[in-house]
């Protein structure tokens, strides 16, 4: 409570009744007072002499022309009720002449604090002492305390720390705080500090007055942009930022808020990332059902025997396996009732994960929501993962046969690479329920894509044809071993790229926009001048001169062109 009175007359009436009058007289003076205090609106103005009658029950004949304003009389009268009530002793609570709530009510009722509530006390909500029970409790008549929240409103943080300063007090902070801001604009937290000592505050009350005053005065703000609402890029920037490893703390001070307005702005972005994508799944009526999800989340049947299958074939790799492909030998297969297990649990972890991102809201996330959030996701794609890894070998089968259509073993691992995505594909729409066996849905899926693949790279050669493809081709190789063949077709490819960086970076320019190597697709003559900036002759021209030095370099280390 601030110790001033405002106004002198109440002082000095203050003084004379604590001085002279009877216990019993200060107890009623104490009643008058609060019930004057019910009645005070802020707009208006009060005689002296009404207050004067209305808490001693008498007029005076001098200080006719003395008036109060009503925002200077609730303070006094709150600083009049709380200094008299410490003057008389407790009354007992069945004495008091209407209802009161004790501390803890007050505070519920309020929804604040036990701290903010006692700021309260100290700046305008008057509090008395009673008996109850045989023990001294602190209370607040109920008319108090609506006349309060009337004048005032619901207390928040801010309007507490500003609601201590005073007037000409403030003035006096935001004329240094000019001055300051004029000599090191880029320092605010440091301002912030030095006027909180030299004005003994806290620092949050300065920032609280200082963003107040810029937020109600834009155009004369002591710091431009440093209190108005975070933007998209400053946010993705914080949030940026704390994904690299940069703590709370530290984003705080850097963006001057506190920790829970940048712990917002984060859960807000994560929220945002975390439903961007959609999420689908295959939904079932079991999913509906709390009782079978200890069931649908059990480890899947024969989990044991499976990692036991998968470490006894880490040893157990065919031989001349590029290294590319070793690790599809190493997962062992699915049986069926393991197939069906994993597709359920992914799914049904996918269908509480869209369930509860239905719920979230990215401006209110709560941390504990993303957190779940993200774990029910990062289980499914585990799964997914799995039910993927224990596949490729069915991908890689497939892809074999395509690939010996398009006469060049090079092309498998451009196919592999397809056959992949559309594995991937085939695992999310995959219905489960049906009874049909995965394998039969993505060899569908894989061939299915194949042909529609394998037409456009047969015209993609027949166009663009340079002479360069032969080169990545070697002899007719008799042996069965389909996995030995790759691995020479990918040592002259090696070779090839080594030779196109000893040429002049022009030719190797064109030749490389020409075949396609490094792009989407093989350009034409024409499109390649474009690109460069020269005509179509000269392009043919270096094309030439280049196919003619890599033949030479290419013959040097006895690969057949």
């Amino acid at each position: 409570m601030v110790e001033k009175f405002r106004n002198e007359l109440l002082r000095q009436l203050y003084d004379q009744t604590v001085r002279y009058a009877p216990v019993e007289r200060k107890l009623e003076q104490l009643s008058r007072a609060e019930r004057l205090l019910t009645e005070i609106e802020h707009q208006r103005t009060y005689p002296y002499q009404y207050v004067c009658y209305r808490l001693t029950g008498f007029r005076p004949d001098s200080h006719v022309d003395e008036m109060i304003t009503g925002e200077d009389l609730e303070h006094d009268l709150s600083l009049f009720i709380a200094m008299l009530s410490e003057s008389v002793p407790a009354v007992p609570v069945e004495q008091m002449p209407e209802p009161v709530l004790n501390l803890e009510q007050v505070r519920r009722r309020l929804r604040v604090s036990a701290r903010t509530l006692s700021h309260l006390r100290q700046h305008g909500l008057v509090s008395r002492k009673v008996l109850c029970g045989g023990r001294q409790r602190v209370v607040v008549r109920q008319s108090v305390l609506d006349h309060y929240l009337q004048q005032h409103g619901k207390p928040t943080a801010e309007s507490l720390r500003l609601g201590q300063i005073q007037p000409a007090e403030r003035e006096r902070i935001l004329r240094w705080a000019r001055r300051m801001a004029q000599v090191a604009p880029d320092r605010a937290d440091e301002i912030f500090r030095r006027l909180a000592r030299r004005f003994g505050r806290r620092v949050q009350a300065i920032r609280a007055l200082i963003r107040a005053h810029d937020q109600a005065n834009p155009e004369q703000a002591i710091f431009p942009g440093l209190h108005g609402p975070l933007d998209e890029h400053a946010k993705r920037a914080i949030y940026t930022s704390y994904t690299q490893g940069i703590s709370v703390e530290r984003l705080a001070k850097v963006y001057h808020r506190t920790r829970t307005t940048i712990q917002r702005v984060l859960n807000e972005q994560r929220a945002r990332t975390l439903l961007a994508k959609p999420i689908t799944y295959i939904h079932s009526p079991e999913f509906e059902d709390p009782k079978r999800e200890a069931e649908i989340l059990a480890p899947m049947p024969g989990a044991s025997e499976y990692e036991q299958d998968s470490a006894a074939m880490r040893g157990n790799v065919p031989r001349n396996l590029p290294p590319e492909l070793a690790p599809l030998y190493q997962v062992p297969l699915l049986k069926p009732e393991q197939e069906r297990h994993l597709f359920r649990q992914m799914n049904y972890l996918k269908y509480k994960a869209a369930r509860l991102a239905e719920r979230i809201d990215p401006a209110k996330a709560k941390t504990a929501d993303l957190d779940k959030l993200e774990e029910l996701l990062t289980r499914a794609h585990n799964v997914r993962k799995m039910l993927i890894a224990a596949n490729m070998r069915l991908v890689a089968s497939i892809t074999k046969r395509y690939a010996e259509r398009l006469g060049h073993p090079g092309a498998f691992f451009d196919l592999f690479g397809d056959g992949n995505m559309s594995l991937i594909r085939a695992v999310d729409k995959f219905d489960y329920m049906r009874g049909n066996k995965f394998s039969t849905y993505a060899t569908w899926a894989i061939r299915k894509n194949f042909t529609r693949s394998i037409p456009a790279e047969q015209i993609h050669r027949e166009r663009f044809i340079t002479g360069l493809e032969e080169m990545f081709e070697s002899a007719e190789d008799m042996r069965s071993d389909e996995f030995g063949q790759l691995s020479q077709a990918n040592l002259i490819h090696e070779k090839v790229k080594k030779s196109l960086e000893r040429l002049d970076e022009r030719e190797r320019r064109i030749i490389q926009l020409r075949v396609g190597l490094g792009e989407n697709k093989g350009m034409t003559l024409e499109e390649v001048g474009r690109e460069l900036g020269i005509t179509k002759e000269r392009v043919r021209q270096l094309e030439a001169r280049g196919m003619a030095k890599l033949r030479a370099m290419l013959q040097g280390e006895e690969v057949e062109s």
